[in-house]
């Protein structure tokens, strides 16, 4: 069967992360991304670190599989033409410019949907388009300090820590997609397309709602509780004899086959501790009592024996353990593509699923302007020797 976005092209005017994730969901779904990237320099990221041998950019490699490359000048006039008549052509644009910047190039959404009503454009910036903050820069851990994530993130005598994974990117790349999902559903009623104002700055703060209960409903303020859940107990990572680290995480039903597990007859038998509340109001008593069985055991065989009565317990692994995990084996969520320069590179897989379809194939990450000439030629009419002009120039 046909892949479930076969079909939807996808002007791409994004760079770094956050909209290069978005737009590459989209591609490995089946839609036509093209990438539109400065000539001779690209999106900045096929400079960033890790390098490989033939110059390539591990970084560009994970959040850009399955495009097509065009290079264009958005600065010039006949850049920018080129641009519009690529949205008339297109369902979707995705740009994450400074509020304005779209608009200075006579490519903003009233410009666009004027000529092409049926456009779904979504507009990707760190703060939005209105706002005290609309006109500043951020990057990811700008994000995360602002949004309070990074308070909340680290032990409690400990600085604040960012997140392990560029959270404030990753997150609202998902946004992106959710954004251009609904567009394209919602304009199936009258046809046209709307335009979607998404800050970053405002995935952060949806990311609060567990913290934000708690202020409404406590009036406290959350700060950090390393790998305890401020509001269950137990629920923490503990370190065992061998020196792994195993979390825990239990509900009440859960709490009498730990503690047997553990032998810890007093504290399977203390009537105050059956229930989530109890165990609270003793967090120092229950975690003490706990991490004193745990540091007699090994990790895998307590994980294993755990497993066994049905109390959640996963291994603390690294990231490379993760990517080499029986069950990320099975699932294939680990993948590869063969690059035209760097040969078989691997890759983490779009982790959808749809019956009837097949698994989506980690794409190939395009070359610099590769797709230009075909993009131009077949989507816009251009013959080659137009494309050829446009190059002598620097428009493409």
């Amino acid at each position: 069967m046909t892949a479930p976005l076969r079909g939807v092209t996808v002007l791409d005017f994004t760079r770094v992360l956050a909209g290069p994730l978005a737009t590459q969901i989209l591609a490995e779904l089946g839609a036509d991304v093209i990438k539109i990237e400065r000539p001779r320099r690209g999106d900045e990221t096929r400079t960033f670190e890790p390098r490989l041998p033939g110059g390539e950019s591990a970084y560009f490699f994970s959040v850009n599989r399955g495009k097509r490359s065009v290079t264009l000048d958005l600065s010039s006039p006949r850049g920018q033409d080129i641009a519009r008549e690529l949205a008339d052509r297109a369902d979707v644009v995705v740009e994450n410019f400074m509020p304005g910047t779209m608009d200075k190039y006579g490519l903003g959404y009233a410009a666009l949907a004027e000529r092409n009503p049926r456009l779904v454009y979504v507009s990707s910036t760190g703060f939005g388009q209105s706002g005290p903050y609309s006109d500043r820069k951020g990057y990811d851990t700008v994000f995360q300090a602002l949004s309070g994530i990074m308070s909340l993130t680290g032990h409690p005598d400990t600085p604040p820590a960012k997140v392990g994974v560029p959270i404030s990117d990753m997150t609202s790349g998902l946004w992106i997609a959710i954004a251009v999902l609904t567009g394209l559903l919602g304009r199936g009623a009258d046809g046209r397309g709307s335009h979607v104002d998404l800050a970053m700055m405002d995935v952060q703060t949806s990311l609060l709602a567990l913290a934000a209960a708690r202020i409404f409903a406590l009036d406290e303020d959350p700060s950090r509780t390393g790998t305890e859940h401020p509001g269950r107990v137990p629920s923490a990572a503990f370190q065992c004899a061998d020196g792994g680290w195993l979390h825990i995480s239990c509900s009440d039903q859960h709490w009498g086959p730990l503690c047997r597990v553990l032998d810890l007859p007093e504290l399977a038998a203390d009537p105050d501790l059956a229930a989530n509340a109890g165990r609270l109001k003793q967090r120092g008593r229950v975690t003490a009592a706990l991490a004193a069985a745990i540091a007699r055991r090994t990790r895998n065989d307590l994980a294993a024996e755990l497993r066994a009565v049905d109390v959640p317990a996963g291994e603390v692994n690294s990231a490379r353990e993760a990517l080499a995990d029986p069950h990320t084996a099975a699932r294939r969520m680990v993948g590869s593509f063969d690059h035209p320069v760097e040969g078989e590179f691997g890759a983490l897989r779009t982790p959808l699923r749809l019956d009837g379809r097949e698994y989506p194939e980690p794409g190939v990450p395009p070359l610099l302007g590769a797709d230009t000439e075909d993009v131009l030629t077949g989507l816009l009419g251009m013959d080659r020797a137009d494309v050829a002009r446009l190059r002598e120039e620097g428009t493409v």
